[in-house]
């Protein structure tokens, strides 16, 4: 690949373009950055538009033509001093994903074995149900010995649990276990490995000041808020309860620092979501995407729609396996419950949409419109509560209705 390198700077090649296939190009991008030429990564499918090409060659020569004419547009680039926080940020993820598949294979071992202490545990990964656990692969058969392993936080009596510890001892299937726990607490070293390395990475990132300027002072979100609001906020900060896969380290102080921001202000977005967004565009979305809209598009989130003639054929929406549209997805269905002004706007989108994933995907852009804000204009984000989201939700529809009423020569007339 250095060869190649050479050979192109040799014929006076500034720029290369690349296909996004697998990961093949990666390798070659890094070499040809570091010597010093512009690479630019195309999506495939925007290359694809005409048949007849079926060598790479003229493969090739099509690219370069589509290129020169400026037909192909640049995919988004991760900046090279933040690929090392997203590689190992992805890998951390897999950790967790294959920990808790690990834990389901634990849950199938207790039920084979007709241990039902999934009845009387909330999580059998916890204190108690991994000291139980541990216990029994180490030869424990008394259920009240292995009942007293009970935490003093659980709700359950030591008689529940030793009621639910009424199995039958296999042993295949106690070795089965015994292997599992052996994974699963590799999975947890591994996780630690990677927290340790996570943090030097976050560490040596460079603050960033933040982005308020006086036009993003003066402008407000979408649900503005008055000094008496700031205030109250500044005096009662929102603390968010700790995931049980969080890393060790302060993530919030280091996200914080490094954004310039706090976007878990937001309702919905919690460190694990804001460090994913992070991990996967950097702190500075203002250079990658012109405006709010562009961001939404980029994330799939925006509406899709075919248009003949100005009039709308169809709406469809693209399967997206994009990690930060899916990260913000989730958060949005975290508002269900909330009290907050998110939530009531996201319970109204349901009921008008009829329709939970189109109202979770609304949400999931309206999340990413606020991200965009706050890390472009330095903005805050200060929660007004779901009763002035519901004022101001009937303040528009006795408005709607007012201008109905005068089209037809009519005039509302509030009840006695």
């Amino acid at each position: 690949m250095r060869e190649t390198a050479d050979w192109l700077k040799g014929l006076g090649i500034k720029r290369v373009v690349l296909q996004s296939t697998g990961v093949y190009w990666i390798p070659l991008q890094d070499v040809l950055e570091r010597a010093g030429l512009e690479v630019a990564v195309v999506d495939a499918r925007g290359t694809k538009n005409l048949p007849g090409r079926k060598s790479d060659v003229q493969e090739c020569q099509w690219i370069r033509k589509l290129d020169i004419y400026g037909l192909l547009r640049d995919c988004f680039q991760l900046p090279a001093a933040m690929r090392a926080i997203r590689t190992l940020w992805r890998l951390r993820q897999r950790w967790v994903t294959e920990a808790g598949r690990t834990i389901q294979q634990m849950q199938k071992a207790l039920i084979v074995m007709n241990v039902q202490l999934a009845n009387a545990l909330n999580d059998i990964a916890g204190k108690t149900g991994m000291a139980i656990m541990r216990a029994m692969v180490e030869g424990e058969r008394n259920p009240w010995k292995l009942a007293a392993l009970r935490d003093v936080r659980v709700q359950a009596t030591e008689e529940e649990i030793a009621h639910s510890m009424a199995g039958n001892w296999r042993p295949d299937v106690l070795f089965e276990l015994k292997q599992l726990l052996a994974t699963y607490d590799f999975l947890q070293q591994q996780m630690t490995d990677c927290d340790l390395q996570l943090q030097k990475e976050m560490q040596a990132q460079p603050t960033r000041p933040s982005q308020k300027t006086e036009a993003g002072a003066a402008a407000a979100l979408l649900a503005p808020a008055t000094d008496a609001d700031q205030a109250k906020n500044k005096l009662r900060p929102r603390p968010q309860k700790a995931k049980k896969n969080q890393p060790a380290f302060d993530l919030q102080a280091e996200l914080k620092r490094a954004l310039g921001v706090d976007l878990t202000r937001i309702d919905g977005i919690h460190v694990m979501t804001a460090q994913t967004l992070y991990a996967e565009l950097g702190p500075d979305l203002g250079a990658a995407f012109p405006s709010e809209d562009h961001f939404a598009s980029w994330l799939m989130l925006a509406p899709k729609k075919d248009v003949s003639g100005g009039k709308v054929i169809r709406h469809y929406s693209i399967h997206s396996r994009n990690r930060v549209a899916q990260a913000l997805r989730m958060a949005a269905e975290s508002l269900h419950d909330s009290h907050s002004y998110l939530g009531a706007r996201y319970r109204a989108l349901r009921g008008r949409l009829r329709c939970g994933v189109k109202a979770v995907k609304a949400m999931a852009r309206y999340l990413a419109c606020l991200i965009y804000r706050m890390l472009t204009k330095g903005e805050d984000w200060v929660d007004r509560g779901a009763a002035y989201f519901e004022q101001k939700r009937q303040a528009r529809e006795l408005h709607h209705l007012q201008h109905r009423a005068a089209a037809i020569g009519m005039q509302l007339v509030a009840a006695n």
